[in-house]
């Protein structure tokens, strides 16, 4: 079972930053820091798919007919998930601007309050 953790290295930092990721946002009440482990997770998915498709010895399927071929479409879309990430970033911290504007806080229970006396 070593063995396996220490030849496959990077399935070991994918499940600790899925972890980390999903500690922060369940543990945490800033919502800049829930942004913020919400972050750290998708990253350990693109960690993961970019993982998966790796192909020991692997050729780009349009140079050589001979070899095994790496498939392009993991990594096509991992770049498309990124520029996902990264709007929805951007919109997640728009609204966390807007919502310290108009509550003076970013502590979840703290808005829970006061949204609960309007």
């Amino acid at each position: 079972m070593m063995d396996l953790l220490v030849s496959r290295d990077y399935y070991v930092a994918t499940f600790l930053l899925l972890g980390i990721g999903t500690y922060v946002m369940i543990a945490s009440r800033n919502l800049v820091k829930k942004v913020i482990g919400m972050n750290i997770f998708q990253t350990g998915i693109f960690l993961f798919f970019i993982a998966a498709a790796y192909v020991e010895g692997g050729n780009p399927p349009v140079l050589t007919m001979d070899a095994p071929h790496v498939s392009p479409l993991p990594h096509v879309l991992i770049l498309t998930a990124i520029v996902v990430g990264v709007a929805l970033t951007a919109v997640a911290l728009g609204m966390v601007v807007r919502i310290y504007a108009e509550y003076g806080t970013l502590d979840e229970e703290t808005l829970q309050e006061v949204r609960g006396s309007e």
